[in-house]
């Protein structure tokens, strides 16, 4: 990893954090929607970087996240469980080319790019809400949450990824 890299991450990984617990935390839709665009670390962390830096950096991303919301760990289990799925998420997403290190998330497919962000958010917000609710009771509150929070979670991301691959441009 470039120097460069190492700054783009340092100052994603605060902005992210703040943005999550200044604004997204206080969007609350319908009572069970909320965005977790602070995931979108671990989404763009580089390919050829340290993967056991990955899960330290996203314990940490999720442990930040967890001290301002005051959510017992959630977040940081959530965060290192997909740190820890990504490569294999990498390689059913965009297959051969993740093998041969020739794949920029940036400038994929966006099927293939589709694919790997919703996978993420969806483990991610499975993994967060089971351990958060933690009742087979509750298991339709546990699937929407789910589902809902992971559509608007990816919608932001997109929408992130697209405004700031136009300014790199």
């Amino acid at each position: 990893m470039k120097n460069s890299d190492i700054i783009i991450n340092i100052v994603r990984f605060v902005m992210l954090v703040f943005l999550q617990v200044l604004l997204l935390n206080n969007i609350n839709l319908a009572g069970f929607i909320n965005p977790y665009l602070y995931i979108y670390f671990i989404l763009m962390y580089p390919l050829d970087g340290n993967k056991g830096l990955l899960i330290f950096l996203s314990f940490l991303l999720g442990l930040s996240i967890d001290i301002f919301e005051d959510s017992g760990g959630v977040h940081a289990a959530a965060c290192v469980f997909i740190a820890y799925i990504r490569p294999v998420v990498l390689k059913y997403s965009f297959g051969v080319s993740y093998e041969y290190n020739s794949v920029k998330i940036k400038k994929a497919d966006p099927m293939e790019r589709l694919t790997y962000i919703a996978s993420l958010v969806f483990m991610h917000n499975f993994v967060m809400f089971s351990l958060e609710i933690f009742s087979i009771k509750h298991i339709m509150l546990l699937l929407k949450s789910t589902l809902f929070s992971g559509i608007f979670t990816i919608i932001l991301v997109v929408c992130t990824m697209i405004l700031f691959n136009r300014k790199s441009t």
